[in-house]
């Protein structure tokens, strides 16, 4: 796909890519200017994490997991956005890693395309994929919350180490069917991953192929899931089971860590607890992104319109992205809310569209 495709909201980026080209004199410019300078007396290393875009099953309102699909249209913007941002403030990859699913690879091609670093060595791992959903993959949220009641199914969605029901291992979606999982152990293939699982899983890789580069005082670039990306977090900042499973990742917004010789963070002065790290937007914009994405999730779980029809009125900040697909082209609200004003907010990786809804019984 022509990258001037991909760069509906990213216009800085697709500038400085039709400009520079990527080339290796741009390069050396953008890596005067960047922000996570290499302090001489304690070497340090840069670790981004970027969660990958909407993917065509998220805009569906379906279980994912380790089900291969791509990124929607507003998912490869989301990459272009976080891109723009990192070429904004000079970041300079040295290696980049990904899981073996499209939406982040996807979104790795995407970054490294607009920032002029696609010779970037790139590395793929299992490891680094989603949260395994084991039977719920490929279901629709809200007829599964039908199915098995709002609280069973917050359990499989928020707790820590209550995995969903396993998948069938005649299941077109069990990862052994697949044959880019013919080179993992059949007994290392998850039939359903609780977050407990998935930290455990990714914990490997982290430690044999990642921390390697951090401890050269690389600069790596991780563009993976959200599951996977709270594994390592927790892990980097010592966050409980509680509260890991509580933190609310924005998709396409950078998040940097700066990592002393020991690959323990140094704490960012505009890090936001839990994190030690900063994510590339500003506080309101990015106070904006956590809550899309939290009420995204209420939204295709039918929690919005329980709270609507049990009087609750509240007001909430929502992303264009969690209108009700097929509806985003009539410039209609999402369901039960009624949109009561707009605004375009600036956020340094290009505008995010958004529509301030009331919700009311």
């Amino acid at each position: 796909m022509a990258w001037q495709a991909l760069l509906v909201l990213a216009p800085r980026a697709a500038a400085a890519f039709a400009v520079g080209g990527g080339s290796s004199v741009n390069l050396v410019a953008r890596r005067a200017r960047a922000t996570a300078p290499k302090c001489e007396a304690t070497p340090t290393s840069t670790l981004i994490l970027l969660r990958h875009g909407q993917s065509v099953w998220n805009e569906a309102s379906l279980f994912t997991g380790w089900a291969d699909v791509e990124l929607t249209t507003l998912g490869k913007n989301e990459a272009a956005q976080g891109a723009t941002q990192l070429w904004k403030e000079g970041y300079v990859i040295d290696v980049a890693y990904t899981s073996l699913l499209k939406r982040a690879q996807q979104t790795l091609e995407i970054v490294l395309k607009i920032t002029g670093q696609e010779e970037v060595p790139v590395h793929q791992s299992w490891r680094l994929n989603e949260r395994m959903y084991g039977g719920l993959t490929g279901f629709n949220k809200k007829e599964t919350v039908a199915k098995y009641g709002d609280e069973q199914v917050k359990q499989w969605r928020r707790s820590f180490s209550t995995p969903p029901p396993p998948i069938e291992t005649s299941s077109p979606y069990w990862p052994g069917n697949d044959n880019k999982y013919a080179h993992i152990r059949v007994s290392d293939i998850p039939l359903s991953e609780c977050l407990k699982d998935t930290v455990e899983r990714t914990l490997p890789y982290w430690e044999s192929g990642i921390t390697p580069a951090l401890k050269r005082g690389k600069t790596v670039l991780v563009a993976a899931h959200g599951n996977s990306i709270r594994g390592i977090l927790k892990h980097l900042d010592g966050i409980s089971d509680e509260a890991i499973t509580q933190l609310e990742i924005p998709t396409g917004i950078p998040l940097v860590y700066t990592l002393d010789e020991n690959q323990k963070p140094i704490a960012d002065p505009l890090a936001v607890a839990p994190l030690s790290g900063r994510f590339l937007a500003d506080p309101e914009a990015l106070r904006r992104a956590q809550e899309e994405v939290a009420n995204q999730s209420k939204l295709r779980y039918g929690e919005a319109e329980a709270a609507a029809a049990s009087g609750e009125s509240t007001t909430t900040w929502v992303s264009v992205a969690s209108r009700v697909p097929g509806e985003r082209a009539r410039g209609q609200s999402v369901v039960g809310a009624s949109i009561v004003s707009s605004e375009r907010t600036g956020t340094g990786q290009g505008s995010r569209g958004v529509v301030r809804v009331s919700r009311s019984a």
